[in-house]
């Protein structure tokens, strides 16, 4: 149940999941924060928000804690492992100390307890979306290492030999496991402004990643969307 508010304006820094198994008050948010200008995609379980996930990127996602296929803290605490880090704000009635602190080590980044008003939720999704994401020294994905700082790139343990362009592409797509980029997003962030979008530059370069990492292949296409980087299913 991946349903996007028309209002939303298409621009992936401001498309937010909400997970919420309590469908009026899914309703409430996804229409407040589509009416804020967001783009919007809303699910009901764990389950239903890996799939979303596995898509296009997202600026913030709002998790409710209890959902029908468990707790969602333990997703996300398993997505963080991964490198993932996307901004989230578990919303939930759990909203004691102790609920708090387990919410923010385990990867929450706001923590909003029930009742509270859609105004304030709207409010800490602006401030969670405009937030500079993260970037880890290393990167990790399956047995993929990629050291940002050193600039080294290996593959079960054997050194992989990257040009320049091929270290950043894989760069951007690691920093998004699971998520289908696109091409016109990786020229925004690999290439400069005087790049051609409608060029094959992307495919060439990832062909050339694709050679250079080896079987099992960890660079998908996505009909339709781009690359997306992951272990195979």
């Amino acid at each position: 149940m991946i349903g996007r508010d028309a209002k939303g304006v298409g621009d992936p820094m401001t498309r937010v999941l909400v997970v919420e198994d309590d469908d009026d008050l899914r309703t409430a948010v996804v229409t407040d924060l589509g009416a804020a200008g967001f783009e919007v995609d809303e699910a009901p379980d764990i389950t239903t928000a890996a799939a979303a996930l596995a898509g296009p990127a997202y600026a913030c996602v709002v998790f409710d804690r209890m959902l029908p296929d468990g707790d969602s803290i333990g997703y996300v605490r398993q997505r963080r492992e991964a490198g993932w880090t996307v901004p989230v704000l578990f919303l939930t009635g759990r909203a004691d100390v102790a609920d708090r602190v387990a919410g923010f080590e385990h990867g929450a980044d706001d923590y909003l307890g029930k009742p509270f008003a859609v105004a304030e939720l709207c409010a800490r999704v602006s401030v969670l979306c405009r937030r500079p994401a993260p970037r880890p020294a290393v990167l990790r994905v399956g047995d993929l290492t990629l050291d940002t700082v050193r600039h080294e790139a290996s593959r079960g343990g054997t050194p992989l030999a990257l040009g320049a362009r091929e270290f950043s592409v894989l760069e951007f797509l690691m920093s998004h496991p699971g998520a289908a980029v696109s091409r016109t997003d990786l020229i925004e962030h690999c290439w400069d402004s005087s790049t051609d979008p409608m060029s094959n530059v992307v495919d060439v370069v990832v062909r050339r990643i694709r050679r250079k990492l080896g079987e099992p292949d960890l660079v998908h296409a996505v009909r339709g969307r781009g690359y997306r980087l992951g272990l195979p299913a």
